[in-house]
């Protein structure tokens, strides 16, 4: 029996993308016969007894620490054997990089996944490699960061060297007002990303990297607000011809190949514009926002964790050659104030081709602003059997729904 070390593999069903991602993710592993060693902070364990009862050891552990993950996880296999590591998360990714390299076992470099967490380290080696990347600077002040402006001219986006689920992100038209945007966006070093502003649709690419090979498994159409740029739709596979997917998935399995990414799921985002495909954002994890699930769904017969693990263990993985299904997401973005009503909601739970549904915005409700993917107010994701029909059928259901706000009082 071979065993299997997660790091940061706990969440609560409160959660809900994030649960379902650790739940389906035990599932596969338990399948395929792996014991399974359960790693968290003691808030997110405590929280998902439903996950840790699936686990045969549970261990308190910090995953946003490398260092202590190495040293518990060299600890823990002198005395137990490990085969495989893994981690969902975005801030678990180089302590299970870590881990795995300190073990012998296979995983990503753990220098090319710190790379990849940085984002202006990110972007410039990918200039360095030949990719099209925007202007940026690492700014360390908001003088520093208006300067920047100026020497661009145009928008910037300013945003943390690290974070994710767009917390942060700012769009600046004036260099006057920066001072703001970069209090908003500088991390605990006091530094923040300033980039100039790509326009173009937005897509993510989602995948798996097996045999040491970069496959693409579905192109996601995004729809996002403006000047935050949160997330409020996601389309698989985009409604995009054949020429433009193909520029896509080249592009992003260049990249990531330039890159020494050699293992795991992958969620790159991009902009397709004039001069061709900008990459944005690369992440060595399944994409968020229940685009895990989408990926599943529209591929059949997928299992994006266990054939991540058979191909941790070296064993064959077999994978689609393209989505034969249709899948969306929509979010419920809000302005501030209180919910007086909702109506069609029920009507969108109830529809046959959802596969979940949540609105955290009933009666009397008080709504703050939305600014990071963290803050939306529902969600509700569809599956269809015919590719196309997904993003129509998501934007119908979302039309039929009503939330009355009364506005806050200022």
């Amino acid at each position: 029996m071979t065993t299997t070390l997660i790091i940061g593999g706990a969440a609560g069903a409160a959660t809900g993308y994030v649960h379902d991602i650790c739940a389906r993710a035990l599932a596969q592993l338990r399948a395929r016969g792996s014991r399974i060693v359960l790693t968290d902070v003691a808030e997110n364990l405590a929280a998902a007894p439903e996950l840790t009862e699936r686990a045969d050891d549970v261990a308190e552990l910090d995953f946003t620490d490398p260092e202590a993950c190495v040293a518990w996880a060299t600890a823990y296999a002198e005395r137990h054997r490990i085969d495989a590591v893994m981690a969902f998360r975005e801030y678990a990714v180089v302590a299970a990089a870590e881990v795995a390299a300190a073990l012998g076992l296979p995983g990503n470099p753990p220098e090319a996944v710190r790379t990849v967490r940085l984002k202006d380290v990110c972007r410039e080696r990918l200039r360095d490699l030949g990719f099209r990347q925007p202007e940026l600077r690492l700014c360390r002040s908001a003088q520093d960061a208006a300067d920047f402006h100026r020497e661009v001219g145009g928008t910037v986006i300013v945003k943390p060297r690290s974070g994710s689920s767009s917390e942060g992100v700012q769009q600046v038209e004036e260099p006057r007002q920066m001072t703001a945007a970069f209090a908003a966006s500088c991390d605990a070093a006091g530094v923040a990303l300033v980039e100039t502003f790509v326009g173009g649709p937005e897509f993510s690419v989602e995948g798996l990297i097996a045999g040491g090979r970069p496959r693409v498994l579905a192109v996601t159409a995004k729809q996002v607000l403006p000047v935050s740029f949160v997330e409020c739709g996601h389309t698989m596979p985009a409604p995009i011809g054949p020429e433009a997917t193909e520029a896509i998935t080249a592009e992003v399995v260049g990249a990531l190949t330039a890159l020494g990414l050699r293992h795991g799921p992958f969620h790159v985002e991009c902009w397709l514009t004039g001069e061709g495909v900008v990459l944005g954002e690369l992440h060595v994890r399944q994409g968020g926002d229940w685009i895990h699930a989408m990926t599943e769904w529209v591929n059949p017969g997928l299992e994006l964790y266990g054939s991540w693990y058979d191909d941790l263990l070296g064993r064959p993985v077999l994978l689609p050659e393209a989505p034969s299904r249709g899948a969306a997401a929509r979010f419920v973005t809000l302005p501030s104030g209180t919910v007086s009503a909702v109506t069609g909601w029920s009507d969108i739970a109830s529809h046959p081709d959802i596969h979940t549904a949540d609105l955290a915005a009933t009666p009397g409700t008080t709504l703050h602003p939305t600014t990071s993917n963290l803050e939306r107010h529902g969600v509700f994701v569809i599956g269809t059997r015919t590719p196309s029909d997904a993003g129509p059928l998501a934007d119908k259901l979302l039309a039929g729904l009503e939330v009355r706000v009364v506005p806050t009082e200022e």
